[in-house]
């Protein structure tokens, strides 16, 4: 693991308002598994958990051809400017409603979710450190640095398993959006990182310093990095 020497300078002891954290790295990189050890071992009580998936733009005004054949990896295709709205009301202790998206259809559904502001607030996607005003709201940032061959068994079983996508679209896509997109942006966004972890999740390690990084950042929480091992 990584560590830039700006790493969590001055996020720490900003008590405040709540520190946001976001974990980036390509698609079936492992973030989610990252983000879900961070969960179950700080505690969801303690953590706002936004994927930056829920924010793709609506689709519904285009045919299904027209949305199969839609490039989801390219910053557009995303309303980062919502997302930040909603990490600038969190930071104030406000509520907010996040879009929930169906990946079936690739269209925004009528409903959202609603999210309680929390001490950390923590934001997963591919694509959250290519856009300025996106990474400039994040006081910590943290890369997760997989192999592509790996990232793209992960994706394939992913789409097919999850999604209901068929072998052949999803080789399709890989090879068409996902795979280019990622030279283009999320791998040179990873020299933004201030934490760049190799094997995600389980790089049990990388993952025991961060969690007790964050569980130090939690006011009023006397845990120690022994009991979170």
């Amino acid at each position: 693991m990584y560590f830039s020497p700006r790493a969590y300078n001055g996020a720490m002891n900003n008590n405040t308002k709540p520190v946001v954290i976001g974990l980036a790295g390509g698609t079936g990189s492992g973030k989610t598994t990252v983000a879900n050890v961070i969960l179950d071992r700080v505690g969801t009580d303690s953590i706002v958990f936004l994927p930056h998936d829920a924010y793709y733009k609506d689709l519904t005004h285009l045919s299904k051809a027209q949305r199969d054949l839609f490039n989801f990896d390219h910053p557009d295709s995303l309303e980062s400017d919502l997302l930040v709205q909603h990490l600038r009301q969190l930071r104030e202790w406000k509520s907010i409603e996040i879009p929930v998206y169906d990946f079936t259809t690739h269209s925004r559904t009528e409903r959202t979710e609603n999210i309680v502001p929390q001490p950390i607030i923590l934001v997963e996607g591919i694509l959250i450190f290519t856009e300025p005003i996106l990474r400039d709201t994040f006081d910590v940032k943290i890369f997760v640095d997989t192999p592509p061959d790996i990232r793209f068994i992960r994706r394939l079983e992913r789409d097919i398993e999850e999604r209901g996508r068929s072998l052949e679209s999803v080789i399709q896509q890989y090879q068409t959006t996902v795979r280019p997109m990622h030279l283009e942006f999320v791998e040179p966004s990873k020299r933004y990182a201030d934490v760049i972890i190799p094997e995600g999740g389980f790089n049990t390690v990388a993952m025991d310093m961060i969690v007790a990084r964050i569980d130090s950042m939690l006011p009023n929480k006397s845990s120690t990095m022994e009991n979170k091992i």
